[in-house]
């Protein structure tokens, strides 16, 4: 299946590097003593890998304020500035209860929906005395479509218009040049319309950071769903770079998706990737210290 090859291949990229990396992991590894325990800190710089979540969390007090911009696609030509005439636009507020835990809202112009979550990091990744390979955090979502329908309008109800998504977000950070995600996902729609085909769906997610410079990284994320949504929706493949400019981390990438949350990028991406069907997009984060540390 050619989008299977297509993510293969980018995975694959990423294992390269972290070959290149494997001496500089070994070196560190050997200069501390085997006596105590190093938590890995930085899997990723950010708490959105592209479109969905890393495992990272905001450390306790902190607010992060996220401007999330999905243009229209690409191929739409120089009448439509390349896509940039079309915007959808997500707006949201992330804030560290503990270092472990944290909850955000949301509200994104793609069907007009409201969006909160909850995010707890279970597990981190140490190394020396007491070994933990992998970094483990939970995040569940509750989603609320407010745009009407032209058509049922008068007979959606709200709790027609919830939806779910729960994610077990597992990583590992190979060197300080590589990191690898893995997300298994499930999604629940409350009701459906006439043209989707069952309530609960199972996906997994795949993706990683490669640090270029100091302050550059490429990401790459995929999601592949095991029932689809309706027939025409697609993968989500994401492509992008991470820039960390002091208090802020900008991201700019390339997706088939224009949902900026877990519901729609997974299970309702409509547009095909390796069609040309691509859209330009940023995140862009600043960081606030509400209380003392």
């Amino acid at each position: 299946m050619m989008k299977m090859k297509v993510i293969w291949i980018s995975l694959g990229l990423l294992f390269t590097f972290s070959l290149q990396a494997q001496d500089d992991l070994l070196q560190m590894l050997e200069e501390e003593t085997s006596n105590e325990t190093y938590v890995v800190e930085a899997t990723f710089k950010g708490t959105r890998l592209i479109n969905g979540h890393s495992i990272e969390t905001r450390k306790k007090k902190n607010l992060d304020f996220i401007i999330s911009h999905r243009f229209g696609r690409v191929n739409l030509g120089a009448y439509e500035l390349y896509g940039l005439d079309q915007s959808n636009i997500r707006l949201g507020l992330d804030y560290g209860v503990m270092n472990a835990f944290n909850i955000g809202i949301g509200r994104n112009s793609f069907e007009k929906t409201y969006d909160g979550y909850l995010k707890y990091r279970v597990l981190k990744q140490t190394y020396g005395n007491k070994s933990i390979p992998v970094s483990a955090t939970l995040f569940s979502s509750l989603a609320i479509k407010t745009a009407k329908d032209p058509v049922f309008e008068e007979v959606i109800n709200f709790y027609d218009r919830i939806s779910f998504a729960h994610q077990i977000l597992i990583a590992r950070k190979f060197s300080s040049s590589l990191s690898l995600q893995f997300m298994p996902t499930y999604l629940h729609f409350n009701s459906l319309t006439e043209s989707q085909l069952r309530n609960d769906i199972f996906g997994i997610g795949a993706g990683g950071r490669v640090k270029l410079t100091q302050r550059i990284s490429l990401n790459v994320e995929y999601y592949y769903v095991l029932d689809k949504l309706s027939e025409n929706t697609h993968e989500s493949i994401s492509i992008g770079f991470d820039i960390e400019t002091g208090g802020h981390v900008f991201q700019l990438h390339f997706t088939n998706s224009q949902a900026m949350i877990e519901k729609g990028f997974i299970a309702e991406t409509r547009d095909d990737f390796l069609n040309g069907d691509i859209h330009f997009g940023f995140n862009i984060s600043r960081t606030f210290q509400l209380g003392g540390k």
